[in-house]
């Protein structure tokens, strides 16, 4: 029985030389496969993807060929990441419509003539390939307008060629109405290449490339003006006028926590043929990544070596894991630079490579040892400084003029309105509180009338740039509470008056708003507070550090112990509940500023607001709710479960006013510093804070949280019956 070995053998296997011709049977011997060249159709799809790996890459394409055509605006509309359109309209010097019919063939350019002027190349594109290669793998559309044509021409491309906009029409461009300049259109990219399709999951992810790459050449291109938006939104994620200076620029797009600390430098070295400009942060900037942006000879580029450089120059000068923001425009002679390495011009090679880069490093390195000693250590609070004006400053009570003599004469001879008791509000937190007026609670000490102790807390400064968010589900979370706004209560809390706690058990306090006297519910307040503060600053958190760290495990088992879980059911549920906030735990870090280490130990938690220490003893149950309580499936259910039990966690716990069980015998010194603290944290932080920036929503009027108790007009005609 004969048996075939090769079907034995893996897959992928060499096959022997004798296994061609195996026998005399010409039959048995398998088929050759010859060479032959490939369908060009496939040639130009191949050559597409090495080009254009995904849509920021057709953009930058775009947006070079658009500032070699002299432009000084840049318009840039986005839908699906770029995937569904991608345009981008120009003010240049437009295209011939003699040169349409060529326009998207391959190699087809204006800037070279031969082999020998890639040697002295000083524009952004000179291949020819990039709308050739675009309109492969989309559809094109291309709209036009020179200052010598009487109209604007437009065309529509496909695989290279002129195609007619509708079946049976002609492939000639068509005339329009159109501004100078270029307008081309990016639809339905990657449409006849699905595997590539499918590997862009996110189109958020997508546009934020976009955002990087446009903000980049931004900063970059003086006297050029860029815009850049999704479809259908009508405010812009970047917004740059044309005159606007390279720090205006910076400041716009990474934030004034940057622009603020950039030194400016230049360098130059005829030795190795290059010239040096740009801004970096000193020693006062620090942030957890090294933002690099590299031009070398104006196109926006890579380079591994020189972003090693940079990071070794400043590691003298910041912090352990801190890094600078440099912004690095290199100028080399042409005949030094080898432009075409890599498809996506990605990457540039040029010689003495070692000695340029460590050239720029020690003038770098001089100019921060210069500004090194006006070093700063700033401390950023997360709540909005004082200042605010409101009714409170605009009233004038009459006990004002009480203190002026009866004989004394006025400088100002106009009549003083008469005094209105019955309008009289409270405007100095100073006054007698409620609180000492009201008898001491059944079984518990008197309220304290004198200032509490105030907790000291000592914080680290760390500079850190401030991330804008982006991302939709935030964006959605903001709009549903903008869209469950209470105006009225909303307007009652930003003009309060704060009277005074009345009850830390039940965590209930006095405000006056205008003429009426409220009690609310101070945790409620706090609860949607530290929700609406999570989104307002989603990524932004600061972090309470655990010094020594804490064992993840050990926590959440107190948390158990304390619901009074079955000792298998509680091992089950802790298991489940590490192993997926250690599989979480770069998420974690990078939004909540959550540290947790690959081996299960808490390193630290969000710092929500300055002045407050959270309950820690409710942690355990924090962290073991993190688990069921959490939707780890889908983005936005996700944030908003997380933010919802973290701002749980951040409530103010109710405190006894007696031991539980004794009525008799006092609270634990502890317990009474922790109801000192949070005394004066919800006087002096909580609700200055409710007073700044709180948007009351429907909810805390359904749910009891705000309660009308007294009318200024109404005691007085009680008063005026008695």
């Amino acid at each position: 029985m004969d048996v075939d070995m090769d079907a034995d053998e893996p897959r992928g296997a060499k096959r022997k030389a004798d296994s061609l011709n195996d026998g005399d049977d010409d039959s048995a011997a398998p088929t050759r496969r010859r060479i032959r060249a490939l369908d060009q159709d496939v040639v130009n799809k191949i050559a597409a993807g090495e080009i254009i790996v995904a849509p920021v890459n057709a953009l930058k394409e775009l947006m070079e060929n658009a500032v070699d055509a002299g432009s000084t605006s840049l318009e840039i509309l986005v839908k699906d990441g770029g995937l569904k359109l991608l345009q981008i309209t120009d003010n240049g010097c437009g295209i011939d419509k003699e040169d349409l019919p060529i326009l998207c063939e391959r190699f087809t350019t204006s800037k070279l003539q031969k082999f020998e002027d890639l040697q002295s190349i000083a524009t952004y594109g000179f291949r020819g390939e990039a709308l050739a290669s675009i309109s492969h793998i989309a559809h094109l559309t291309v709209t036009t307008k020179t200052r010598e044509s009487d109209c604007a021409w437009r065309a529509f491309y496909d695989g290279g060629k002129l195609v007619p906009a509708k079946p049976g029409q002609s492939p000639d461009p068509k005339p329009v109405a159109g501004r100078q300049g270029t307008q081309i259109t990016v639809e339905d990219l990657f449409y006849n290449i699905p595997t590539r399709r499918r590997a862009f999951r996110s189109p958020s992810d997508e546009y934020n490339k976009i955002i990087d790459m446009v903000g980049r050449y931004a900063v970059h291109c003086a006297n050029v003006g860029f815009s850049c938006k999704k479809h259908g939104e009508s405010s812009t994620s970047i917004a740059i006028q044309a005159n606007a200076t390279a720090i205006d620029r910076i400041r716009q797009i990474y934030g004034g926590g940057v622009a603020n600390e950039l030194t400016e430098f230049s360098t130059s070295d005829d030795r190795w043929g290059f010239k040096a400009e740009g801004l970096a942060t000193n020693a006062n900037y620090s942030t957890k990544k090294t933002t690099l942006l590299l031009f070398i000879n104006h196109r926006c580029v890579e380079s591994s070596n020189i972003r090693k450089a940079i990071e070794q120059t400043y590691a003298a000068f910041l912090p352990k894991s801190g890094h600078p923001f440099v912004y690095l425009s290199l100028e080399i002679d042409p005949h030094r630079v080898d432009v075409n390495v890599h498809p996506t011009k990605r990457e540039v090679n040029f010689l003495n490579e070692d000695e340029t880069i460590q050239a720029v490093c020690e003038h770098l390195r001089t100019k921060l040892a210069a500004v090194d000693a006006s070093r700063t250590f700033l401390t950023q609070t997360l709540l909005p400084a004082g200042g605010r004006s409101g009714p409170d400053t605009q009233l004038q009570p009459a006990a004002a003029a009480s203190k002026t003599k009866s004989n004394a004469t006025p400088a100002n001879p106009r009549r003083t309105p008469a005094r209105n008791d019955a309008k009289l509000v409270r405007t100095d937190t100073s006054l007698r509180k409620i609180t000492s007026m009201l008898p001491p609670a059944a079984g518990g000490p008197a309220i304290p009338s004198f200032q509490p102790e105030v907790e000291t807390i000592e914080y680290e400064q760390v500079d850190r740039e401030v991330v804008s968010c982006r991302l939709t589900s935030i964006r959605e979370l903001r709009a549903a509470v903008k869209n469950d706004t209470h105006h009225e209560l909303t307007d009652i809390l930003a003009n309060h008056t704060f009277v005074g706690v009345l009850d830390e058990t039940r965590r209930l306090a006095t405000i006056q708003g205008g003429l009426n006297l409220y009690i609310v519910d101070y945790g409620r307040l706090c609860f949607e507070y530290f929700y609406q503060l999570g989104l307002t600053e989603f990524g932004n958190f600061g972090s309470i550090r655990f010094q020594p760290p804490l064992d993840l495990r050990d926590l959440l088992t107190i948390a158990a112990e304390r619901l009074g879980l079955e000792e298998s059911e509680a091992e089950e549920i802790i298991d489940l509940v590490s192993a997926r906030l250690i599989e979480r735990r770069e998420m974690l870090l990078e939004y909540f500023s959550f540290e947790i280490s690959p081996t299960g130990e808490l390193l630290s938690i969000p710092l929500l607001v300055k002045g407050y220490t959270p309950p820690l003893s409710k942690l355990p149950e924090f962290l073991l709710g993190l688990g069921p309580n959490v939707n780890w499936n889908e983005e936005k259910p996700c944030f908003e479960t997380l933010l919802t039990e973290l701002a749980t966690f951040y409530v103010p716990e109710r405190l006894p006013t007696t031991r539980e069980g004794e009525e008799d015998e006092p609270i634990d010194e502890e317990i009474g510093k922790r109801r000192s603290h949070v005394r004066w944290a919800v006087e002096h932080v909580f609700f200055p804070a409710f007073k700044a920036r709180l948007v009351a929503t429907r909810s805390l009027m359904d749910r009891g949280g705000v309660l009308e108790v007294a009318n200024l007009k109404g005691l007085y005609k009680v008063f005026e019956r008695c």
